[in-house]
C-alpha cells in the first residue's frame, strides 16, 4: 500500500525525466553522516528498510535557477523514498527519522517515508550555520503531513493536484521547495478547516503556518490539562480548570477560521 502511494505522489509531482536518478542509498551512509547518538543510529539501523535516491532536480535537469544568497544556496532538490519497518511504527520515532534524513542529506529533500498504509511527508528548509563555515543546518524545522490517512477521495484530489512541479512558483529552486512546503502546509491545515487551500503569498503562508503552531502548542496543552483535571480531587480546582479547557477549545476555534 505504502510502494502504491508512494508511486502515486511521485506521479503528481509530474517531474522531467531528466531529473530520475533511481540509486540505492546505504543507510550505513545516513548513520555515519547522520546519527550524532548511539540510540540515533539503533534507530536508523533498526527502522529503516530501504533508502532510495528517485530525482534530483538541478538547473541542467529542471530548467529552473539555482538560489544563492549569503544565508542559504540552493543548488538541488533531491527526492528520497525511504521504506520504514514496524520498529519505527511511533509518531516520535518518525519524527527522529525525518528529521535526522533532512539534517544529513546538505540539499533540500523531499521525503516520502512508507509504512504499512500511510505515507509520511516532509520537507524542511536550510540555511548556512552561523557558527561553522560550510555546514548546513535546518531552518525552522520539518513540515511534515501524513497521507491519505483518513482523507477523502475530494481532498486526495486537491492535494494531488497542487503538487505538479509546474504548478510551482518556478523563479529558482527556493520557490520551487517553498512552494511545496506551502502544498504539504495546506494539507496539514485542511485536516483541521475541512477545506484545502494553498496560501497565495508567503505572508499568507506565515499566518498560515503561525496558526498551526499556535494549535499545536494548545492541544498539546489542553491534553495536559485534562490529565491533571482526572487527578484533581478539589472540586474549585477542577471547576477552574474546565473553565481554562473551553477557553483554550475558544482560542482554537478563533485561530482555525483564519488558517
Amino acid at each position: 500500500m505504502a510502494e502504491t502511494t508512494i508511486a502515486k505522489i511521485i506521479n503528481a509531482l509530474r517531474l522531467p525525466e531528466s531529473c530520475r536518478v533511481d540509486q540505492r542509498v546505504p543507510k550505513k551512509l545516513l548513520a555515519e553522516n547522520g546519527a550524532p547518538t548511539s540510540t540515533d543510529k539503533r534507530l536508523i539501523h533498526d527502522g529503516i528498510d530501504e533508502i532510495q535516491w528517485l530525482a534530483a532536480l538541478k538547473p541542467g535537469t529542471s530548467g529552473i535557477a539555482e538560489y544563492r544568497d549569503d544565508e542559504r544556496e540552493y543548488l538541488e532538490i533531491a527526492l528520497l523514498s525511504v521504506r520504514l519497518r514496524s520498529e519505527a511504527s511511533s509518531q516520535a520515532k518518525i519524527a527522529r527519522l525525518e528529521e535526522l534524513i533532512h539534517r544529513a542529506v546538505p540539499y533540500p529533500v523531499f521525503l516520502l517515508c512508507g509504512l504499512k498504509q500511510t505515507l509520511h511527508l516532509s520537507l524542511a528548509s536550510k540555511r548556512w550555520a552561523q557558527n561553522e563555515a560550510g555546514k548546513v543546518v535546518l531552518d525552522d524545522g520539518v513540515i511534515a503531513a501524513q497521507f491519505p490517512d483518513g482523507l477523502d477521495v475530494s481532498m486526495q484530489g486537491l492535494f494531488l493536484h497542487a503538487l505538479p512541479l509546474d504548478k510551482q512558483p518556478n523563479v529558482s529552486l527556493l520557490t520551487v521547495y517553498q512552494g511545496w512546503m506551502d502544498t504539504l502546509q495546506a494539507l496539514n491545515a485542511a485536516r483541521i478547516t475541512g477545506a484545502f487551500t494553498k496560501a497565495g503569498t508567503p505572508e499568507q503562508a506565515a499566518r498560515q503556518r503561525q496558526g498551526l503552531q499556535e494549535i499545536q502548542q494548545l492541544n498539546a496543552e489542553m491534553a495536559r490539562l485534562r490529565a491533571a483535571a482526572g487527578k484533581e480531587k478539589q472540586l474549585a480546582r477542577q471547576v477552574e480548570m474546565n473553565l481554562e479547557l473551553k477557553r483554550l477549545q475558544s482560542k482554537i476555534t478563533e485561530i482555525r477560521s483564519s488558517l
